[in-house]
């Protein structure tokens, strides 16, 4: 999926932030910038550009617009469809025209258009791919599902890929893989104005697995609510070096969450199958929404399941409208012994949690892969129904 970076020209904060809730909402992720575009080196993919005010002045931004970022696609958003505004626009470089408000459906036919001209682009890179994993609760299991995806990721597919730790204080990504890093992921962020390739191999460290981890920071304050921004820039600037990016977001959600969920292609949300959980992923599913953050780049990942479920899979599933996107076997003993010797379960030979990770990360790289065979369904205990049958008057 193209991951597209957006510049919003305009003087209107409401209209700034209306365009900025439209492109997050989209299918496409699109980063979000302020008017400092271009300060990075990196043209905007696609310019939101208020000319609702004077005409002249409008297309004349659209012309510098167009003479600056050549490649980008530009939307000229007007009060009304006035054939000769629609005209001049186009004329200066504009690629798509709306009336103030647009209609949101066909904006976002706008935005995919714009994502396929990009692709299809004569020598365009193909766009690093996001994905972020966040916990319906704490312990839920995030941090072991994005370091073995990670380590599967980088081992099956021989491609660029660094996972970054997020969470503050309790970051646990580079205890998992065994490694002691000099650096965290603050120096990244406080260093953005020099974070090259060069600059970015000295704040990383390597698993042998080929996967890079940008650990977590020490500090219980950082990063925090000021360093949301600064967050999303490091997406952006790390989707230039690396082919998959994996982020562990923990399970708050606060300014530098939001920035990677905004950043994702997929948000793979972590829970396991208790009231607790589901109960929390309900929520967070609708905090989703609320942000503007596309709900269909969210996928469910069932961890710790075994049988008899304490709720069953498909009543979770409607619970909260989204089917289970894969399950996770419970073997506590397995995952103890990996995480106590720091060697990722995909590197400690034959299980069926490893095996399964495999399969998960083998959908990722070859969506059109075929599942595994199912395991035989096993007797729930007597008495089970009657227990869950009451579980949605809980919500």
């Amino acid at each position: 999926m193209a991951q597209l970076v957006g510049l919003i020209v305009s003087e209107d904060d409401a209209f700034k932030k209306h365009f900025g809730r439209l492109l997050r909402a989209s299918a496409i992720p699109v980063s979000v910038l302020d008017e400092r575009a271009g300060r990075d080196g990196t043209p905007p993919d696609l310019v939101i550009v208020d000319t609702r005010g004077e005409p002249l002045s409008s297309t004349s931004s659209i012309e510098r617009l167009r003479a600056g970022a050549s490649g980008a696609g530009i939307f000229a958003i007007a009060t009304a469809a006035d054939p000769e505004l629609i005209l001049q626009s186009m004329r200066a470089g504009a690629n798509e025209f709306f009336t103030w408000p647009p209609d949101e459906e066909s904006f976002h036919g706008a935005v995919r258009r714009t994502a396929a001209r990009r692709e299809t682009a004569q020598g365009a890179r193909p766009s690093a791919t996001t994905l972020v994993f966040f916990g319906a609760k704490g312990g839920a299991g995030t941090t072991t599902v994005s370091v073995n995806c990670g380590v599967e990721l980088a081992r099956l597919s021989k491609r660029s890929t660094v996972i970054v730790d997020l969470k503050p204080g309790l970051g646990e990504v580079a205890l998992f893989l065994g490694v002691r890093p000099r650096y965290s992921l603050l120096d990244a962020i406080d260093n953005l104005h020099r974070l090259d390739r060069e600059f970015l191999r000295e704040l990383v460290v390597k698993h042998k697995s080929g996967l890079e981890i940008l650990a977590g920071s020490d500090q219980f304050d950082r990063p925090g609510a000021a360093d949301g921004g600064a967050i999303e820039e490091l997406f952006r600037l790390l989707a230039r070096q690396y082919e998959y990016i994996l982020v562990d977001a923990g399970s708050q959600i606060n300014s530098c969450t939001v920035a990677a969920l905004y950043t994702a292609d997929t948000i793979f949300l972590v829970a396991n199958p208790d009231v607790p959980s589901i109960r929390n992923s309900q929520r967070l599913l609708d905090r989703v929404r609320q942000l503007g953050a596309c709900g269909e780049r969210v996928r469910i990942l069932l961890n710790r399941a075994a049988e008899p479920y304490p709720i069953p899979p498909k009543q979770i599933e409607g619970a909260l409208g989204h089917p289970i996107h894969h399950t996770f076997p419970s073997d506590y003993k397995t995952v103890s012994t990996a995480l106590n010797s720091g060697v990722p379960l995909a590197l400690t030979g034959d299980s069926d949690i490893a095996t399964q990770f495999d399969h998960f990360t083998r959908q990722i790289l070859e969506p059109g892969a075929a599942a595994p065979a199912a395991q035989p369904a096993r007797r729930r205990l007597p008495g089970l129904d009657r227990l869950t049958a009451g579980i949605a008057s809980v919500w």
